[in-house]
């Protein structure tokens, strides 16, 4: 029994060496993969270099290229200034030959020498009769020349002597036109002051009608004091007031000195409603008709025709815009206004 548990001790007793083994093993699976390291990185640094040298030849092919496009470049250069000079060449061959010929009739024509000279002697003296001819046609030219200037210093002379006369008759026609102009408004001035006169003349006598009053520089009648309705034959009624009227226009026309034009216009308005009326086909004839009436009547009380103008104006010119009775009765008017002529 003892003999067999130390047999089977002894037999149990592998395992130290199946470590050894192990260890032995290991240690050379990691030598194989140093080895394999270090393979791998002399292998990369191998072949990083090769690339570096291959970039590197890659770089010199380029350079090498552009000196073969340069070099190409001069021979097509070289090539076309060998045209160049190859046509030049020619050229001077034909000049050379064209000047051989030349020569060559120089030599023959040496023989027509003393003709040619004879010929070109005759056209000196001919060249020289002309010109005694010219000298004394400038000479007689320089004459007239002088006469000319001569005549031009006389013009200039009248044409200054003509422009201060201009200067003085500018300045004589400024003077009358500032005489004018203030006699024009002292002619405005007179006229505006017999208007004047003349208003409050009409103001005294017509100041009882309410119908008739003063707006601006004109005197207006309500056409009701005048006129009936669509009709422009003057009322009796209304009679008194022309009369009136024409006797300051009389004592007006006595006042006013003759060298003052002055007129009385008469204007006559409408309202805006359409006429029914046979007689008259619109507001404006009716207006003209209606002015035209009372310039005859005021010739009729001894008013001189030439300062009197009727005028039509229609609806066109309403004192007041509203579209009611009372609108319309201020726009249908006589208007008399005293202006120049």
């Amino acid at each position: 029994m003892a003999g067999a548990r130390a047999r089977r001790r002894q037999e149990a007793n592998y395992w130290p060496g199946f470590v050894d083994a192990l260890s032995s093993l290991l240690l050379v699976i990691i030598f194989m993969l140093s080895l394999f390291m270090l393979t791998q990185f002399f292998l990369g640094q191998e072949l990083q270099g090769r690339d570096t040298a291959l970039a590197r030849l890659n770089s010199q092919i380029a350079e090498l290229t552009d000196l073969l496009q340069l070099e190409r470049a001069n021979s097509d250069d070289l090539n076309a200034q060998l045209a160049n000079l190859t046509a030049t060449l020619a050229g001077a061959q034909a000049d050379n030959d064209a000047l051989t010929s030349q020569l060559a009739g120089i030599d023959t024509g040496l023989g027509d020498r003393d003709a040619a000279i004879a010929s070109l002697e005759s056209d000196l003296l001919d060249a020289e009769r002309l010109s005694d001819e010219a000298t004394a046609q400038v000479a007689l030219l320089n004459q007239q020349l002088a006469a000319l200037r001569t005549q031009i210093g006389a013009l200039e002379a009248a044409l200054e002597a003509s422009e201060a006369r201009d200067t003085e008759s500018r300045t004589q026609i400024a003077d009358l036109g500032r005489r004018l102009n203030l006699a024009l408004a002292q002619r405005v001035q007179d006229l505006s002051r017999y208007r004047s006169d003349f208003f409050g003349r009409l103001r005294q006598i017509l100041e009882t009608r309410a119908d008739v009053r003063v707006v601006g520089d004109r005197f207006v009648f309500q056409s009701e004091v005048l006129f009936d309705p669509g009709q422009a034959d003057i009322d009796p009624g209304g009679t008194p007031e022309l009369d009136a009227l024409a006797d300051a226009i009389l004592q007006l026309e006595t006042e006013i000195p003759t060298d003052i034009n002055w007129v009385l216009r008469i204007d006559g308005h409408t309202d805006s409603r359409p006429i029914s009326n046979a007689r008259f086909p619109s507001n404006w004839e009716l207006s003209a008709a209606r002015a035209i009436s009372v310039a005859q009547y005021l010739v009729s009380r001894g008013v001189s025709p030439n300062r009197l103008v009727a005028a039509g104006f229609g609806e066109f010119t309403p004192l007041d815009p509203g579209e009611n009775d009372e609108a319309y009765r201020r726009n249908r008017r006589i208007e008399f206004k005293l202006t120049e002529g």
